[in-house]
C-alpha cells in the first residue's frame, strides 16, 4: 500500500502537471521541479533511510516515513505559489525515500527465508505497476472534476490508514551491532545537494541561461559530488560502501536502473505536454492515452516479467527491454502537430512501455545479488536510488533540449517550433535507452562465487531448494536473498 501511493504520486502528479503549471504560472521550464524536487529528494535519502532502517529498525522507519510523507502531501495540496509547492514536494520526497526504502527491505527480509522473493518482489512490481495506472486514471478525472489540489489530498488518508495497519502487521528487526553503527549524514546532503545543482544547471541551459551563476552551478555540483565520493572513501560507516558498488552485477544493474528510469521519466512528461499542449487533450483525454501503457507496466511488470526472469534470466530480460526502450523513443521521434494516436503515438507508447515494464522486475533481482546479510536496506536503497536520480536527469535534459530549439518557452512557442523540440527531446531519451542496453549486456551473467550470499543462521529447512541469486541471475532459477 505504501508503494502503491508513492507511484500513484508520480503518475497523477504527471497528468495534473500543465494545469498546475497555468493555474500558479510556472514556466514549462520551471515546471520540471514540481517532478524533479521530489525525484532528487527521495534518491538523496533513500541511502540514508536505508542505514537508518539497518540501524534502528525498519519497521519504525517506514511508519515515520509515511506520516512525513502524507503531511507534505497535504501541505502541497494547499500551496499556493510555485515556491511553497516545490517545498512541500522536497519534504514528500523525503518522506516517500523513507518508506520506501524499509517497505522493500522488510520484504526481502519476510519472504527470503520462505523461499518466495521472487514472487514477493512480483506482487511488488505489480503493485508499483497497478499506482502508475491508477495514478493516470485519478490525474484525469480528478483535475478537471476536483482541482488540482486534489491529487495531493488523496495520499492523506491511504498514508495514515497503513501507518496505523503496520502498527499490527509489520514485525521489526534490528541488526545486532545496530548501536555501533554511525549515520553519514554528511553523504546524503552532499549527494542530494550536487544532484539539485545538476539539474538546476541543465534546466537553465535549457533556459538559454549562459551567465556565471549557471556555470557556478555545474562547478558546485562537481565539488558536492566529488565530496560526496571523497566523504564516503574517508567514512567508517559510509553511507554507500564504494565497494559495493565494485561487485560488477550491482554496478551495472543500477546503472541500466538508472538510465532506465531517465527514459521512462522523460516519455511520461513528454508525452503528457504534447497531448495536452501541443494536441489540445483535457487531462482526462490525456490519462485515456496513457492507460495502455499503464497496463503493460501492470500485467508483463508485475506478473510476465518474473516469469521471463525465472525462465531465461534478468541479465537477458533486461537486454531485450533495453532494445524495446530503445525503438519505442525512436518511434517518439515521428511525431507530428497532427499525429494520429493509433497510426504514431499508440506504437511507440507500446514497445516503449514493454521495455520499461520487463526493466523493473528484472533490474531489481539483479541490483539485490550479490547483497550479503544486514545489506538489505543499502542494496534497496542503491537500487531506489539509482531509479529516483535518473528521472530528474533524464528529465532535466529532455527539458533541456526542447529549452533550447524553443528559446525556453517549451509548449508556449509556436507550434512548429515546439514539435521539432519533442521530437528531439525524444530522440534524447532513445540515447539513455541505447546505453542501458549496453550496461546490461555488462552484467555479469554468473557472480563469482565470492560474491555469493552466505547462508542464513540455522533455522527450519525451506520447503523448497534454496537458491541464491548470484546462482539464479545465470540460471535462470528463483532467486532467494537474505
Amino acid at each position: 500500500m505504501a508503494q502503491f501511493i508513492v507511484v500513484v504520486d508520480f503518475s497523477i502528479v504527471q497528468i495534473a502537471l500543465p494545469t498546475m503549471r497555468t493555474a500558479l504560472g510556472i514556466s514549462f521550464s520551471d515546471s520540471q521541479w514540481i517532478i524533479s524536487a521530489y525525484g532528487l529528494t527521495f534518491a538523496g535519502f533513500l541511502l540514508l533511510s536505508g542505514r537508518l532502517s539497518d540501524i534502528h529498525g525498519r519497521k519504525k522507519l517506514f511508519m515515520i516515513g509515511l506520516v512525513v510523507f502524507s503531511l507534505a502531501s497535504l501541505s502541497g495540496g494547499l500551496s499556493n505559489s510555485e515556491l511553497t509547492l516545490i517545498t512541500a514536494r522536497v519534504v514528500q520526497g523525503i518522506g516517500a525515500a523513507m518508506c520506501s526504502a524499509t517497505g522493500l527491505a522488510l520484504i526481502i527480509r519476510t519472504f527470503a527465508p520462505l523461499g518466495r522473493l521472487n514472487q514477493a518482489l512480483g506482487i511488488f512490481t505489480a503493485v508499483s505497476s497497478a499506482g502508475f495506472s491508477a495514478g493516470v486514471i485519478l490525474g484525469g478525472v480528478i483535475t478537471p472534476y476536483l482541482g488540482w489540489r486534489w491529487i495531493f489530498f488523496v495520499n492523506v488518508p491511504i498514508g495514515i490508514i497503513v501507518a496505523a495497519l503496520s502498527i499490527k502487521y509489520l514485525v521489526d528487526s534490528v541488526p545486532e551491532q545496530a548501536a555501533r553503527r554511525h549515520l553519514d549524514l554528511p553523504g546524503a546532503f552532499t549527494v542530494t545537494g550536487g544532484l539539485m545543482l545538476l539539474v538546476y544547471g541543465l534546466s537553465e541551459v535549457g533556459n538559454e541561461d549562459y551567465s556565471a551563476g549557471t556555470y557556478a552551478a555545474f562547478i558546485l555540483a562537481a565539488v558536492a559530488l566529488a565530496s560526496f565520493i571523497w566523504i564516503e572513501h574517508r567514512s567508517a560507516s559510509p553511507l554507500m560502501p564504494l565497494g559495493f558498488l565494485r561487485r560488477r552485477t550491482i554496478f551495472f544493474a543500477n546503472a541500466t536502473a538508472l538510465l532506465t528510469f531517465a527514459t521512462t521519466t522523460s516519455m511520461v512528461f513528454l508525452l503528457t505536454s504534447y497531448l495536452q499542449g501541443l494536441q489540445g487533450f483535457s487531462p482526462l483525454t490525456a490519462a485515456a492515452g496513457l492507460i495502455p501503457g499503464s497496463l503493460i507496466f501492470f500485467v508483463l511488470g508485475g506478473f510476465g516479467a518474473p516469469r521471463l526472469v525465472k525462465r531465461f534470466g534478468a541479465k537477458e530480460v533486461l537486454a531485450v527491454a533495453m532494445v524495446c526502450l530503445t525503438a519505442g523513443m525512436l518511434l517518439f521521434t515521428r511525431i507530428t502537430l497532427t499525429s494520429s494516436y493509433l497510426d504514431v503515438i499508440f506504437p511507440a507508447l507500446f514497445v516503449g512501455s514493454i521495455g520499461g515494464a520487463l526493466s523493473l522486475t528484472a533490474s531489481n533481482i539483479a541490483a539485490l545479488t550479490g547483497a550479503n546479510r544486514g545489506e538489505e536496506g543499502i542494496a534497496s536503497g542503491l537500487i531506489n536510488t539509482s531509479r529516483q536520480v535518473g528521472g530528474p536527469i533524464g528529465l532535466a535534459v529532455a527539458v533541456g533540449v526542447v529549452g533550447l530549439l524553443t528559446h525556453g518557452l517549451g509548449v508556449f512557442a509556436p507550434p512548429n517550433e515546439a514539435i521539432v523540440g519533442f521530437r528531439y527531446a525524444f530522440a534524447a531519451a532513445a540515447c539513455f535507452a541505447a546505453l542501458a542496453v549496453v550496461t546490461s549486456l555488462l552484467i555479469k551473467g554468473k557472480p563469482a562465487q565470492s560474491n555469493q550470499i552466505p547462508a542464513s543462521p540455522p533455522a527450519p529447512a525451506p520447503t523448497a531448494p534454496v537458491v541464491t541469486p548470484a546462482e539464479a541471475l545465470g540460471s535462470g532459477q528463483p532467486a532467494l536473498i537474505d
